[in-house]
């Protein structure tokens, strides 16, 4: 069966919901979305002094939003340089707004 493009959108605009709703469903995570909300960017052992957790801790969290591409990373040996991606972050705030009207 053929699909049209309003459920096409639908189909790739749930999913990726779904997927920042993953990603924001620990409060560490929160957190550090709010932390480098008001950051240009941050390493991750700036977060490891900021959060009482241990730095694989931090790590995990920190991949889970990158996966979720709420986030972004640079290498910048021997660190990892991480900031919010705009685009996707922006776009999950319109996806959960137009979820909650």
């Amino acid at each position: 069966m053929k699909r049209n493009k309003e459920q096409i959108e639908y189909k790739e605009n749930t999913e990726l919901l779904a997927k920042f709703a993953k990603a924001l469903a620990h409060p560490v995570r929160v957190e550090i979305l709010n932390y480098l909300g008001k950051q240009s960017c941050c390493f991750t052992g700036d977060l490891v002094t900021i959060f009482p957790l241990a730095q694989s801790t931090i790590s995990q969290h920190l991949k889970e939003l990158k996966n979720a591409g709420l986030i972004q990373g640079e290498l910048n040996p021997p660190k990892i340089k991480y900031c919010i991606n705009k685009e996707n972050w922006e776009l999950s705030k319109r996806l959960f707004q137009n979820f909650f009207e």
